[in-house]
């Protein structure tokens, strides 16, 4: 329960730091074009998958999100963590979706940041929506964090996937 808390009052914070010159539309700020899909080779996590970009197979990791770990070393399976990753595999494994970058284009770790788009749908709020994340932003990129914010509230208050299934 306290990492609810913590995130959430993060979260908050973050809204008040949010940017005022953005594109809420899909594919504005930064992406790939309309037309210029990346293949999704394998999904790792509910929040990271590999893709083929320019020729060569890269490590995205979901920008605004954080699923459970179904899969980080010496941690155990956290509530909903299976559940999360095998959720974004039935969605986007095999699939050409289209990237949209933020500020930053790569995090600390190397792996490529984005926002995942399945035709019209921002899947990363797809998954804040259905329960399988939190919202977890690490500024300066939080283009669509009042949209997250509010698909996790909708979740939350419905007792959707992890919020109805995890203790505390």
């Amino acid at each position: 329960m306290r990492r609810f808390l913590a995130l959430g009052i993060l979260v908050g914070i973050l809204v008040a730091c949010e940017p005022t010159s953005r594109s809420d539309e899909p594919g504005g700020g930064g992406d790939r074009g309309p037309g210029a899909g990346v293949l999704v080779t394998r999904v790792v996590d509910g929040d990271t998958a590999m893709m083929t970009i320019d020729g060569g197979e890269v490590r995205v990791r979901f920008i605004g999100i954080d699923t459970p770990e179904s899969v980080a070393p010496d941690q155990p399976v956290e509530c909903y963590g299976t559940q999360a990753s095998a959720y974004t595999a039935s969605r986007i494994e095999g699939r050409t979706v289209r990237l949209e970058f933020d500020v930053e284009r790569t995090d600390q770790y190397g792996r490529t940041l984005a926002y995942v788009w399945i035709d019209d749908e921002l899947f990363n709020e797809t998954l804040l929506a259905e329960g399988y994340a939190l919202v977890t932003t690490y500024p300066p990129n939080v283009r669509y964090v009042e949209r997250f914010v509010a698909s996790q509230r909708e979740a939350r208050e419905a007792g959707r996937g992890l919020w109805g299934a995890c203790p505390g």
